[in-house]
């Protein structure tokens, strides 16, 4: 087979894996515009609509790690395909959902599921179909792009979906779009044979997301009580501490562990899942605080919210498509670090903007620099992370990978939506700003975790440079 042949192949296998990706990014913004509709339809609250798209956020990331590690012993597209699947159901329960309970069941369980299961085997394919650092930042730019999009443009597509028919539609609209996937990865052929022999670490699994749920819920419960909090969040460090010593006691022992210790020696990937999920943080976070804002105290609708959500889509789209040609010129510590510079200016923006007048207008400029900077940092991140281990930790990597970053979805969807219910300030106004202005601070943290990245990434695959 001839190399050209290969990179045709290569491309080929990236639309349905970037649209996979594209799809479950969609799920976790689309709903911040229905928020209205869904809410009056089911017979709940706003902070009922936020407790189902924070569950199902977490459930993702609750789940990503064993994903990724089942795919070592049943196969990457085998995984891929069973998580379309589990989706499509989900996407088809939550269509016709009677009430939040049934809504719960279907897109935040069964979705959230699907998506444990099939987004480790896009990274992992990624990571294996492409070898040298270029061609990895094109594809995972490409992938990236989709999953930035997904999360930018949810509003838009939504709202559309919303005003034009209903917010049921927008869930049949993601079950064609699982069918098409499934349709278009009948040709993907798995670079590496799955291994059945391999033992599964459920006691880990358990822990792992035991111990993530538990935080997340409690950070959910601060509004409500706050020795709860405290009670859910020491709980969940707790837990997660057994999860590390069982995964030494497995080392000790020559046992296979859900998550090796090795994969936190990497002083470049643990920098790397910094920036992620504070990048994901900052995204779906500072979405639901704009999207929240603009519908209940703007009382703008659904399709509205949508197009003033199009300036963020429009620069996300711009610098996630040109990740390929700047990792040429540009570091990815650089790449990262202006990302956060942009994303974190561009809140700022959005409050300095918008505070003092009605028009729509004011949200372009921060909207704009978020998407901006979002799309920049989105695709050197993933590939300083991807590229630091060799094919073998694959499995590992991806599943902490996705686990991280989704887990800084469901934190910042969470964070803020507290901030939001607890009214902290005397004006709804001014507890979005501080909502804002806290991711705006965790925009911050990011750029100093990435200033201490290396400027050469060498993946360990290749031979290093002498």
């Amino acid at each position: 087979m001839t190399e050209q042949m290969t990179r045709t192949q290569a491309r080929g296998v990236l639309l349905p894996l970037a649209l996979a990706q594209f799809i479950c990014s969609f799920a976790g913004s689309n709903m911040n515009v229905m928020i209205n509709d869904m809410s009056e339809d089911l017979n709940t609250t706003v902070q009922g609509i936020q407790v189902a798209i924070t569950i199902f956020l977490l459930v993702m990331a609750a789940l990503m790690i064993p994903g990724g590690k089942l795919t070592d012993k049943y196969g990457r597209k085998r995984l891929f395909m069973l998580g379309l699947v589990i989706y499509g159901v989900g996407a088809l329960i939550s269509a016709v959902a009677p009430g939040l309970p049934v809504l719960i069941l279907g897109n935040s369980i069964l979705e959230g599921i699907g998506t444990a299961l099939l987004i480790p085997p896009v990274y992992i394919l990624t990571t294996l179909l492409f070898h040298d650092l270029g061609s990895r930042a094109r594809a995972f730019g490409a992938i990236s792009a989709m999953g930035g999009i997904g999360s930018a443009a949810g509003p838009l597509i939504g709202g559309l979906i919303t005003s034009a028919i209903s917010w049921r539609a927008a869930f049949v609209f993601q079950a064609l779009i699982i069918v098409a996937i499934v349709l278009l990865s009948r040709k993907i052929k798995d670079p590496l044979p799955a291994d059945p022999t391999r033992k599964f670490d459920l006691l880990g699994a358990i822990l792992s997301a035991g111990g993530l749920i538990l935080i997340v819920l409690g950070i959910l419960a601060t509004d409500n009580s706050l020795m709860l909090m405290v009670v859910l969040i020491g709980s969940g460090v707790l837990v997660l501490v057994g999860f590390f010593l069982s995964v030494r006691a497995k080392e000790r022992t020559g046992q296979e562990p859900l998550l090796s210790t090795s994969l936190f020696r990497n002083k470049t990937s643990n920098l790397g899942l910094i920036t992620q999920n504070a990048q994901w943080l900052m995204l779906l976070g500072f979405s639901f605080i704009v999207a929240s804002f603009l519908q209940v105290v703007r009382g703008y609708n659904a399709i509205e919210t949508g197009i003033i959500f199009t300036a963020a889509t429009v620069g996300l789209l711009a610098s996630s498509l040109g990740a390929g040609p700047l990792s040429k010129r540009f570091a990815q510590r650089t790449l990262i670090m202006s990302g956060f510079a942009l994303t974190t200016v561009g809140m700022i923006f959005e409050v300095l903007f918008v505070r003092n007048t009605q028009t729509p207008w004011a949200f372009v400029p921060g909207l704009l620099l978020t998407g901006v900077g979002v799309g920049l940092m989105l695709t050197p991140s993933v590939n300083v992370v991807q590229s630091s281990f060799p094919e073998s930790k694959q499995g590992e990597i991806s599943g902490l990978s996705r686990s991280v970053s989704n887990l800084g979805s469901s934190l910042g969807t969470a964070i803020a939506g507290t901030i939001l219910v607890a009214g902290i300030a005397s004006t709804p106004g001014q507890n979005y700003a501080i909502a804002t202005f806290v991711l705006a601070g965790i925009g911050v943290v990011g750029l100093a975790a990435a200033a201490f990245l290396p400027r050469k990434i060498t993946s360990p695959v290749e031979e290093p440079a002498r």
